[in-house]
């Protein structure tokens, strides 16, 4: 095995840069990371507590807990804690002893977490086990003051704090890297045409029926059992370089913030497109209508409305057979069209059947 390893690590020297590295592209099932959540309580802080109901409750009984016992006539109310909800990720192959980074968020109708300390909290993982152990001093970027009269000024958001090495591992996520005779790895974006080159590419340097293509995302790879071996492995073939196929032709468009992104393989069948815009200006007036001084009538106003229609220069212009990106960009860029034009314009060509592409709208 160890020959083996050094003629991969010599195959890698060799080969080019101009791809990409196969860590970069895929991930390998099973190794994944966990989400964790909490409940707790936030001490010390300068008067920016809850007075929730639920906040009291838990405060009770953790001074239960202590052997101090509170009558059940007195609302242990304080203004110096507050209730929340803490969620990190543990990440794959964590030990116990390792720490992990916490976020502290109110879920009362505390003002501040700032300059507040996170009594030791349980974290369960989806199953309800306990897997780490949380506690620590917050650290709070924003701020917020308020004054008598109401006003109130605040930066960021207080009520969440961040704890670096908040919580202790304590329970360690069995995950299978190490059982049966092969690996599978799954591509970020799934692509046939990738698939088969990361198996041909594998294939190319550890010999035939070494990786078989499953589907367009994931690729089967035979690995040694033992573990040692399997880490090594799985470290040259993460380091193996591929070319992955080029996108599919694909034009996404942002409503919202006017954005539009346009992929290399857009192409446009021949097609004329004009573009004018029309403008209508409305302008409301008063006209006052005074009566005979004789007459005995009363001074009456009268709206006037005017109505100006402007027609702006149409442009038009057309694609050629195979029309590209640039060609499109270019001739988008001539007429100066807006962001709203633009959307309005590859939505009608998609409509007519001319924009070679997925249109997306988010």
């Amino acid at each position: 095995m160890q020959k083996l390893i050094s003629l991969m690590l010599l195959l890698l020297v060799s080969m080019t840069a101009s791809a990409e590295r196969l860590k970069d592209i895929v991930s390998v099932s099973g190794v994944r990371s966990n989400q964790l959540v909490g409940y707790g309580l936030v001490v010390g802080l300068d008067g920016t507590g809850d007075k929730t109901s639920f906040t009291s409750q838990t405060f009770r009984n953790m001074l239960n807990n202590f052997g101090v016992a509170i009558p059940a006539s007195v609302d242990p109310k304080s203004k110096n804690i507050a209730a929340v909800a803490i969620h990190a990720e543990l990440p794959p192959f964590a030990k116990p002893g390792q720490r992990i980074d916490i976020t502290v968020s109110a879920i009362g109708d505390a003002k501040s977490l700032r300059g507040g300390s996170l009594l030791m909290s349980p974290l369960k993982g989806a199953d309800g086990q306990v897997y780490a152990i949380a506690q620590g001093n917050l650290v709070v970027s924003g701020f917020g003051v308020e004054g008598n009269d109401g006003s109130r000024l605040s930066l960021n958001v207080p009520s969440v704090g961040r704890i670096a090495n908040g919580a202790t591992v304590e329970r360690t996520v069995p995950n299978a890297f190490n059982h049966g005779d092969s690996l599978v790895i799954n591509l970020n974006n799934p692509d046939f045409t990738t698939s088969r080159r990361v198996a041909e590419q594998i294939n190319a340097l550890l010999g035939p029926q070494i990786a078989s293509s499953m589907d367009a995302s994931s690729i089967r790879v035979r690995a040694p059992r033992d573990p040692a071996q399997r880490v090594s492995f799985l470290s040259i073939l993460e380091n193996l370089e591929v070319q992955p196929a080029e996108e599919a032709a694909r034009v996404v468009i942002n409503s919202r913030t006017g954005t539009i992104i346009i992929g290399q393989n857009v192409r446009v069948s021949p097609v004329a497109i004009t573009h004018g815009g029309l403008t209508v200006n409305i302008t409301e007036n008063f006209d006052v209508t005074q009566p005979n001084p004789l007459g005995r009538g009363e001074t009456v106003v009268t709206p006037r409305s005017t109505i100006e229609v402007e027609e702006g220069s149409g442009h038009m212009f057309e694609f050629a057979p195979g029309a590209s990106l640039q060609d499109l960009v270019e001739a988008v860029n001539q007429v100066g069209a807006a962001p709203g034009d633009l959307m309005a314009i590859l939505e009608a060509l998609k409509q007519a059947g001319a924009l070679k592409a997925e249109l997306v709208v988010i």
